[in-house]
């Protein structure tokens, strides 16, 4: 098996300028780099980055856990997690914890053991506790869509619950006051903080909070179609609906179209997240926008800036914005 001496040799240079090839430093002259990538090739040799990993202290690898891998929320935060990652010459292990407290401590101890530099977590289940106690630990952690205070220099967050706020004030600026919300599920923080901005609107604008009109859903589109359900069989009158993501608007508005119903004449809706989707669906939906690829992004840079040491900006804190369509409209 070929070895990085038998590399230098047969190139021509040192031990050091074939370890600066191989970890692409700009050092090198693309004519040096040219004969040492060569060399690599005819000797068949492949750097062994277990090997490195222990020589130098450092993988160059990120652990990213996530809660699912399906939908449209959590592929354009992945996508801008490894292009970040990647420009460096970073590269990423993806877990799932499935929003179980138990499979996201299971996905941390097999990131771990891996030997990554750093974690990137979007966590709902387990407790700010464990985290708190994470962050102590040697290994770097930054979290993404969830803000704890003791350690909210690690924290990459959005304002949801002032995002909840503006999805529920649009609708009674529009004149409803009969607002029925499908919410996410209560163990989700994110999904806690969008009902209370909910019920803070309300409240300002001299509302009541219904909670027979208030029902949770999973995030998923099914149970945006179950929830509108529930919400037309309990013969309760509203005339607006808020949803805590567009996954959910999107069933809920096919439940209302399945019973013939005309959107937004008789029922305004407004979502959250502004995934794609949502400006291609008729009508265009109304929502918050998420940025959470901007989030992913800047997760990946908060390690480069701290744990690679490079040059880079990092915004921790996004505030959401409301993005006005076609699917809520003044009650008449």
């Amino acid at each position: 098996m070929a070895t990085i001496y038998d590399v230098s040799q047969l190139a021509g240079v040192s031990l050091a300028t074939v370890s600066r090839v191989m970890n692409k430093s700009d050092s090198v002259s693309d004519k040096t780099r040219k004969k040492v990538l060569e060399a690599m090739d005819k000797l068949g040799y492949r750097p062994n980055t277990f090997a490195q990993s222990l020589a130098s202290n450092c993988s160059n690898s990120i652990g990213v856990l996530v809660s699912q891998l399906d939908g449209p929320y959590y592929g354009p935060m992945m996508a801008e997690i490894e292009e970040s990652l990647r420009l460096d010459n970073k590269h990423v292990i993806i877990a799932v914890g499935h929003s179980n407290a138990e499979q996201e401590i299971d996905s941390v101890e097999f990131l771990l053991g891996r030997g990554v530099d750093a974690l990137i977590l979007d966590v709902e289940a387990v407790s700010d506790e464990y985290l708190i106690a994470l962050s102590k630990g040697p290994t770097p952690i930054v979290l993404i869509n969830r803000y704890i205070e003791p350690i909210k220099e690690r924290c990459i967050y959005l304002e949801n619950e002032l995002g909840g706020y503006l999805a529920t004030r649009h609708l009674l600026e529009l004149g409803h006051r009969d607002i029925a919300y499908i919410s996410g599920p209560a163990k989700k923080h994110d999904a806690q903080e969008r009902l209370v901005g909910h019920q803070r609107a309300l409240t300002e604008y001299g509302a009541r909070f219904d909670p027979s009109l208030c029902v949770a859903g999973d995030y998923k589109e099914d149970s945006g179609v179950a929830c509108m359900e529930q919400l037309l069989h309990s013969g309760k009158p509203f005339t607006a609906v808020v949803c805590a993501n567009d996954q959910m608007a999107s069933g809920a508005i096919s439940a209302c179209l399945e019973r013939g119903m005309k959107i937004p004449q008789e029922m305004s809706f407004v979502g959250y997240d502004n995934i794609p989707f949502a400006r291609y669906a008729v009508p265009k939906l109304t929502t918050i926008n998420n940025p959470i690829h901007e989030m992913g992004k800047m997760a990946a840079l908060w390690l480069l800036k701290h744990l690679y040491k490079k040059n880079v900006q990092v915004d921790s804190v996004f505030e959401p914005q409301l993005v006005v369509r076609s699917s809520a409209i003044q009650k008449v």
